[in-house]
């Protein structure tokens, strides 16, 4: 569901091997991404594997919440779909489904674009509802782009970063 009141894209460029792609209903292929424990731990805090109604679910809600995008990287000739991420002005929950992308600047790029829309849209601050204590990786990325802590919660902290319109 588009940001209300504007229109979403049904493609975000972010630079010639990384783009963001508007969710279309279709998510079989990432069953994969929340059936790997690690990637689970991260996203929910405990390592139980999503089943196709379980993904379902989580995708009707992210995609009422903000623009739900496909994250997709250029490779082997053509676009194919590495992850997920969600944007609202509340949060911006990201997943890199491929274990080995992760750590190599794929979520930096993507949190940056979405940052540059964020400003676009003349939002004062962008927030992050929950990082896990545990989850360090996610951590350095929203923090190196210049999120703060700025409340505790029972698993971790809630971040925002203020912008300037």
């Amino acid at each position: 569901m588009p940001v209300k009141g504007i229109a979403q894209p049904e493609y975000l460029p972010i630079d010639d091997t990384l783009r963001l792609r508007r969710f279309d209903g279709k998510y079989g292929f990432a069953l994969a991404w929340y059936q790997d424990a690690e990637t689970v731990r991260l996203v929910d805090g405990k390592a139980e594997p999503y089943d196709m109604d379980k993904l379902g679910r989580m995708y009707r809600y992210l995609d009422a919440r903000g623009e739900l995008y496909f994250i997709e990287l250029f490779r082997g000739g053509a676009f194919s779909p590495v992850g997920d991420v969600t944007f609202w002005q509340e949060d911006c929950p990201i997943v890199i489904g491929d274990p080995d992308l992760r750590g190599h600047g794929v979520g930096r790029r993507v949190i940056a674009a979405l940052i540059g829309r964020g400003k676009e849209l003349g939002y004062g601050d962008l927030r992050v509802n929950e990082i896990y204590d545990f989850n360090t990786a996610s951590q350095r990325l929203f923090t190196g782009l210049g999120f703060e802590k700025y409340e505790k919660t029972e698993k971790g902290w809630r971040y925002r970063l203020p912008l300037k319109p």
